[in-house]
């Protein structure tokens, strides 16, 4: 690691507020169901950050509808929030459309983010690792990135990628 990045990291706030945002338009609508849902991908991404000894402010379950994910992202820029998380709707299916509406909103992308994850999944899925769209990038001092839901790429997303480098990100993004 270069001296400039370890002046850079050591410059980063310490402690980040998160805000989550579980894309999954089934389980939404078991919950408005009232049926028990389960939501092991949030419910990990929210133990993994605050294991980092960081804050969540807020987790929202939504479906993959357009005008909703696009409330989120309003509703994260109005926030406290520094980190925003969207987990699911990143492949290829036609309802997912998390990319699609989140990415219009970049002022700046991240693709080395998208390239990092399919690198690092290709690892562990091989060639399926093309079927993922996982993107990042940076609005208005905030930093989004929209994450597969299975359990597997979300450990990865948050521990290897996000959770190393949020911090940094976030202080080139407010500079």
């Amino acid at each position: 690691m270069s001296e400039s990045t370890r002046r850079h990291r050591a410059e980063a706030p310490k402690k980040l507020c998160f805000g989550i945002f579980v894309v999954s338009t089934s389980r939404y609508n078991q919950l408005k169901k009232g049926e028990k849902v389960s939501d092991e991908s949030g419910n990990l991404i929210e133990r993994l950050v605050k294991r980092a000894g960081h804050k969540v402010s807020f987790r929202r379950l939504i479906p993959d509808d357009k005008t909703l994910i696009e409330d989120g992202v309003r509703y994260a820029l109005n926030s406290d929030v520094d980190t925003v998380i969207f987990c699911g709707g990143t492949g290829i299916a036609p309802s997912d459309i998390t990319i699609e509406t989140v990415s219009p909103f970049f002022e700046k992308t991240l693709p080395g983010f998208g390239e990092i994850f399919r690198f690092l999944s290709y690892g562990e899925v091989g060639s399926a690792a093309v079927l993922s769209r996982a993107a990042a990038g940076v609005v208005k001092g905030k930093v989004f990135f929209c994450i597969p839901g299975s359990m597997d790429a979300v450990r990865l997303c948050l521990e290897k990628l996000i959770l190393p480098e949020a911090a940094h990100i976030v202080k080139h993004a407010r500079e």
